[in-house]
């Protein structure tokens, strides 16, 4: 089984998580040319359904699995990798059907009377399929993770893309002549078989390089597996916990910003209008750097379950920083680019700068969400993920006190919604940050701090200056370009110079893996 270092690691799921990211953008233009206003709105209208019966059929397994079979490996228990395995397929494969049978008696129901469109039945029916698809690869993914080993899930992932690019094409051209509810039915046909696809590749690659023998005394390990079932559900139910403390506040955060406007005096139009430059234009930006700290909070929990597993303390410290360096690094341009460039960023991409006092506002305070991941993925791997939950539905509280707050304020308005997000944000990184010292007394060291304030204040200085040498303005696409690129080049100097970057780390992924 190939197995890549942490960074490598990192590299291959950045590199996939690139790809994927543009070969998704391209199926969205390809579904929304081909089936129109109408078919993406039915498509959208059943996503919804489907990802909360992804929630349920994998119960937060995948981080959980990616843990166990990393501490596994590390004292080389084949026995007890197998365990974890039969374990999680006989959940997510048993939830699945559950989830897929509700959802079948449910979906007349829901089409005709929460979503008031009897058209949504077909592509929420045509998407059943995909739940036991979907719950058996986020088993065979997180044990692909917790063996260190992130090509298969990468390559899986685009060819996943691929795949469902071709059928929809091929699909929602036949069937538009039908109707926009078959259309929208082939689209969902379309992500099933990318799905299939994908998954069929991730078995194939488990079966050619598979160390353990699945179909050997099942019954004996499932019987035997008690400790290993509280093992995975000790981090899955937080996680899964915690995913539906997010998913609720983003249920409420749009109905009490909306309640709290009008009772400001805002009107419907005018709180609607401004919540969608907020949320449509400004956030899209502000989450962009996250693909890049996903990735690493993905390749953190084995590693750092593995240094836990063989008691290397000073290891699981060292890799803790190297992953908040990493993630400031990816972040901190980010922040430079959208405080210093909100206007026209927004304007070459929206074709509007309303949204420019937004980025302004919260971009330097997303720094903390850039580094919020790979520490909530420390808490997992270091079986704090109760605490990591508590902190998350900490954070959201606060957030929304302060959303209520501000928002009814009529001279703060929608900018309290702005800032709440802010605090929810800062305070939860915070919380992880304090939780980790009294685990394990990890604390970001002061030098570390001054070079992520040098960081940002060079970045930004020097962008400030090649603006007035350059003497930009907002509607010259070339000097906007080669401001970019200037600032990018200098920007790789900076990482070095103050060792966000280093040259030790870089060499082992010049090696074989």
């Amino acid at each position: 089984m190939t197995k890549q270092n942490f960074l490598k690691g990192t590299l291959i799921l950045i590199t996939a998580g690139m790809i994927t990211r543009f070969l998704g953008f391209i199926n969205r233009i390809v579904v929304a040319r081909i089936m129109g206003e109408e078919g993406i709105g039915l498509y959208n209208m059943a996503l919804p359904t489907l990802f909360l019966m992804y929630t349920i059929s994998q119960v937060g397994l995948p981080i959980a699995i990616s843990k166990r079979v990393a501490e596994a490996e590390a004292k080389n228990n084949q026995q007890k990798i197998k365990q974890i395995l039969l374990i999680s397929l006989s959940i997510t494969i048993s939830l699945s059907v559950v989830s897929s049978v509700i959802m079948f008696i449910s979906i007349p129901y829901i089409a005709e009377y929460l979503l008031t469109d009897k058209r949504v039945i077909l592509p929420m029916m045509a998407i059943i399929p995909m739940i036991p698809i979907s719950a058996v690869g986020s088993v065979i993914r997180g044990y692909f993770q917790g063996r260190q080993n992130m090509k298969p899930q990468s390559y899986a992932q685009v060819i996943e893309q691929v795949v469902r690019i071709g059928f929809v094409i091929l699909l929602v051209h036949y069937l538009v002549p039908y109707g926009v509810e078959y259309a929208a039915a082939g689209a969902m046909v379309s992500v099933i078989i990318g799905e299939g696809v994908s998954l069929w590749y991730m078995i194939w690659v488990f079966q050619a390089k598979k160390r353990i023998k699945i179909r050997k005394n099942i019954w004996h390990h499932l019987k035997t597996g008690k400790q290993t079932l509280y093992q995975l559900f000790s981090i899955a139910i937080p996680s899964t916990a915690s995913r539906m403390v997010n998913s609720i506040a983003n249920f409420l955060e749009p109905i009490l910003v909306a309640q709290s406007l009008a009772l400001a005096g805002f009107q419907a139009t005018v709180a609607t209008k401004q919540y969608g430059m907020l949320t449509g234009y400004a956030l899209p930006l502000l989450f962009l750097p996250t693909f890049i700290t996903h990735s690493l909070a993905v390749a953190l929990v084995p590693n750092l379950s593995e240094a836990e597993a063989l008691h290397h303390s000073k290891r699981i410290h060292y890799r803790i920083h190297q992953a908040i360096r990493l993630s400031f690094a990816s972040g901190a341009i980010a922040t430079v680019l959208l405080t210093l460039f909100a206007d026209t960023i927004l304007h070459y991409m929206y074709g509007t700068t309303n949204a420019s006092i937004f980025l302004k506002l919260m971009a330097p305070c997303f720094l903390f969400m850039y580094i919020q991941f790979p520490l909530n993925a420390s808490l997992q791997a270091l079986d704090l993920a109760k605490q990591a939950m508590w902190n998350n539905i900490i954070s959201t509280i606060i957030k929304f006190v302060v959303l209520i707050g501000l928002t009814t304020n009529p001279e703060i308005g929608i900018y309290g919604a702005a800032i709440a997000m802010c605090a929810g944000v800062i305070i939860g990184t915070m919380l992880h940050l304090i939780t980790l010292h009294r685990a394990i007394r990890f604390h970001i060291p002061a030098i570390m701090i001054v070079k992520m304030l040098a960081l940002i204040v060079l970045t930004f200085w020097l962008g400030e200056l090649l603006v007035r040498i350059l003497s930009f303005d907002l509607t010259n696409l070339a000097s906007f370009v080669a401001i970019l690129l200037l600032l990018f080049a200098c920007y790789i100097i900076f990482l070095f110079c103050l060792q966000f970057i280093r040259w030790d780390e870089l060499k082992p992924l010049w090696k074989r893996s």
